[in-house]
């Protein structure tokens, strides 16, 4: 007997990270976006944390379209900076979500600092039929004095995972997802299935 589908909507634009996030969940759950939906609202993101984001996207998509949904806020917090960018990492550099105006902007921040731990943090927040649920996942490391790699996304050039010697972008995928954060956050979302 075939185990039912079950779509989630994934409150993101963010294609990649969609594709990501379905390849570390179950094949029975089916991740969509919100393009998926109709929906190209610039949902708010509006409160002082990751977690109080993640909620409130969640609360907008399920509210707005009745679908059972998740939503991530992730952010990158630097020790040296006082846990800067944090819940402002996608426009830390400007509203335009510039990923390398704001590794520049890191960069030049760090510059001549030799404290450079960093930690990844994802908070993801699921309803699933009306219920709250939160998840998170962190990962620690450094950053790195220039960026490296193709591949990836915002932070992943210059940001290198503890014991690891490669930054997040010079990785593939798999090797991506067996540490990162938002793998763990997701890992956690997974059990939460099962």
């Amino acid at each position: 007997m075939s185990e039912e589908k079950t779509a989630l909507i994934f409150a993101t634009q963010n294609k990649n990270k969609a594709f990501e996030i379905q390849g570390l969940l179950p094949d029975h759950i089916i991740v969509k976006t919100l393009q998926d939906i109709g929906c190209d609202d610039d949902i708010p993101e509006e409160q002082p944390d990751l977690k109080g984001n993640a909620l409130q996207k969640a609360r907008y998509v399920y509210e707005k379209f009745n679908v059972n949904c998740f939503a991530d806020d992730t952010g990158l917090e630097i020790d040296a900076l006082n846990g800067e960018p944090g819940v402002y990492s996608a426009r830390y550099a400007g509203p335009e979500k510039d990923s390398n105006k704001n590794m520049d902007l890191v960069l030049e921040k760090l510059e001549g600092e030799s404290n450079r731990k960093a930690q990844f943090r994802t908070v993801v927040a699921l309803i699933l039929d009306g219920k709250e649920n939160v998840f998170e996942g962190k990962v620690t490391g450094e950053i790195r004095k220039e960026k490296s790699g193709a591949k990836g996304f915002g932070y992943d050039p210059i940001f290198e995972p503890e014991n690891f010697g490669k930054t997040f972008a010079e990785m593939s995928l798999e090797e991506k997802n067996e540490r990162s954060h938002r793998s763990r956050a997701i890992a956690a979302l997974v059990d939460f299935f099962k």
